[in-house]
């Protein structure tokens, strides 16, 4: 999955992470394509405490191990253009 996110809390105020199907990932400045649509999310992370907000899982609150601080908008991509699950 690629995850290409704006917003502010990041090395870079636009990004692109990458999650390769062998669990490791990688991140890049800008905006990599091809984008390949799965969902649009909303994370704000406040100290522990980080809140999402995705078109595809609905909302979720999660605890984190270290404090931070972040606003972020973020597109869900696939890796390729076949459907996944």
């Amino acid at each position: 999955m690629k995850y290409i996110e704006i917003g502010i809390g990041n090395r870079w105020f636009v990004r692109t992470e990458t999650e390769n199907k062998d669990g490791t990932e990688f991140e890049e400045r800008g905006i990599i394509k091809p984008i390949y649509f799965e969902s649009l999310y909303v994370r704000v992370w406040f100290r522990k405490t980080c809140l999402i907000l995705d078109t595809k899982e609905g909302f979720k609150k999660v605890k984190k191990r270290r404090i931070e601080y972040k606003f972020i908008f973020g597109i869900v991509s696939r890796l390729d253009k076949e459907k996944v699950g």
